[in-house]
């Protein structure tokens, strides 16, 4: 068991983001597995209040970005000054060419609640928590298979579900952009907190 956390802990620890996306495919089946492993992830009542929308069409991803950078102007010319300072250091702004570059775009989706045959609205628990825990198995699932991931989050999201067709059940939570990296990709300089910082033991 120690051999295996601490194997886990360190592949993981690989784990970067970047925002620099190489055009290659992803295999077959790859994506599908990936989504298969978000779909083991626990949820309140068991009621798996999540949905993911695959988009590799070329002129929809197009779309997306379209639509997404439009939100990102917006929100940096309003934003507080200390929030873009924050984000200063990720080399981050409202331009997002990895939404067209990139093989796949993986939309997620929060179910509030599910309609039954008669109409009415069976609320789901734990919404958040549950999507939270799946996005971080879908995330995981990516790294292991070989892929880089970026979770983008424009502000606001309804574009997601007007473009990708989704029900009003729905609530758009997050854009994943997963793909091999470009040839020349960078990554942040970053330091994870150590263990004391983030964990206490009682």
């Amino acid at each position: 068991m120690q051999a295996r956390a601490a194997a886990f802990y360190a592949e993981m620890n690989r784990r970067r983001t970047t925002r620099h996306f190489s055009d290659r495919p992803i295999p077959e089946g790859v994506l599908e597995n990936c989504l298969r492993t978000a779909g083991t992830a626990p949820s309140g009542a068991h009621q798996q209040p999540w949905h993911f929308v695959v988009v590799r069409d070329p002129g929809l991803k197009r779309e997306l970005r379209v639509a997404a950078e439009r939100e990102e102007q917006a929100f940096y010319a309003s934003a507080p000054a200390e929030w873009l300072e924050a984000l200063a250091p990720l080399g981050t702004d409202a331009v997002k060419p990895y939404l067209e570059t990139a093989p796949a775009l993986i939309a997620v989706f929060a179910q509030r609640y599910h309609l039954m045959p008669d109409g009415s609205r069976r609320p789901h628990y734990y919404v958040s928590e549950s999507v939270g825990i799946a996005t971080g198995f879908l995330l995981s699932a990516l790294h292991a298979a070989g892929l880089v991931a970026l979770t983008h989050t424009p502000n606001p999201m309804g574009f997601l579900r007007d473009l990708l067709g989704r029900p009003d059940t729905e609530r758009p939570v997050m854009l994943i952009v997963a793909g091999y990296p470009a040839p020349n990709a960078r990554v942040p300089r970053l330091e994870r907190k150590p263990l004391a910082d983030i964990a206490t033991f009682r």
